[in-house]
């Protein structure tokens, strides 16, 4: 992966193709619509469901086992803050393995729709395979939910555990929507940053990881931490706790958008590479195939 080294694209935002140096491994013929996409791209889609689905799961395994009043592990720990803590290590650790899992080297390890339309709005997922993934990652939160809640039953649904919904906190809708906005910002300002910094970017699971550790510990009382409409709405649509969910379906996408932006005007237009967080790997990367399309297509 080589990103360019900074000048700033005079071009529209989001306007130019990327230049990519990695050759695609098992490339697949250019998109030509839905099922083309599904036949050619469906394992990356099943690995994207299957990661959210795990990362709910754990959530709701961690929270019932900090938070529930009859966990030995909540009785050990009285207090809360510390308990907050080491979900958010517990959390954040899930997430780095997955991203440095078989399945997330290949798939990129979105498993985030608002990190999945940025990378499409920066032109490095193909559209049908962008509307695959939202899909597989909303059907991946839901069936996590429904296996956490079918293992862990009605300790799922009491009040100190909650389904693992994310809420706004006592400082309210508007509360909610800045501090969703500031973490998805941060957390894509991250990715785009070391992703395609090449001595660092073997680390960007790392650093999501951490990150994702660090705003549930810090910023979870103000918006639950969402930054992922997906990991939202897979828990309102089992316990029916639709407040404020137009937060989280809004806030995310547009700081990260935000990011984007700003990481573009800052590195110009040749300054994203590839939508995968982990791309220091042989799997098969369906974004590169997509941009080798896109150049081939333009020589044309």
């Amino acid at each position: 992966m080589q990103p360019a080294t900074g000048s700033q694209s005079s071009k529209p935002f989001f306007a130019s193709p990327l230049t990519i140096s990695r050759t695609p491994v098992g490339a697949a013929p250019a998109e030509s619509g839905g099922w083309v996409a599904v036949r050619s791209h469906w394992p990356e889609y099943l690995m994207e469901a299957a990661e959210l689905g795990i990362f709910m799961i754990s959530a709701a395994f961690f929270v019932v086992l900090l938070e529930h009043p009859g966990s030995a592990v909540r009785q050990a720990i009285p207090d809360p803050t510390l308990r907050r803590v080491l979900t958010g290590i517990a959390m954040g650790l899930t997430a780095i393995a997955i991203v440095y899992s078989p399945w997330g080297k290949q798939s990129g390890a979105h498993f985030n729709p608002a990190v999945t339309l940025t990378f499409w709005r920066l032109g490095k997922v193909a559209t049908w395979d962008a509307v695959f993934y939202v899909a597989a990652q909303f059907f991946g939160a839901l069936t996590g939910m429904g296996i956490a809640a079918a293992v862990l039953g009605g300790r799922i649904a009491h009040p100190a555990v909650n389904y693992v919904a994310t809420l706004p906190g006592p400082g309210g809708l508007g509360t909610a929507f800045v501090a969703e906005l500031v973490i998805a910002c941060g957390l894509m300002t991250v990715v785009l940053t070391v992703s395609n910094t090449p001595r660092l970017a073997r680390y960007t699971g790392l650093c999501c990881g951490m990150l994702v550790a660090a705003y549930i510990s810090i910023e979870a009382p103000l918006s639950g931490m969402s930054m992922n409409p997906a990991r939202t709405f897979g828990p309102a649509l089992v316990a029916q706790l639709w407040d404020g969910l137009w937060v989280y379906f809004t806030a995310p996408p547009l700081g990260m958008l935000i990011a984007a932006h700003a990481y573009l005007r800052w590195r110009g237009a040749t300054g994203v590479a590839c939508a995968k967080l982990d791309h220091q790997n042989t799997k098969r990367c369906i974004f590169c195939e997509h941009q080798r399309n896109r150049e081939l297509k333009a020589q044309s």
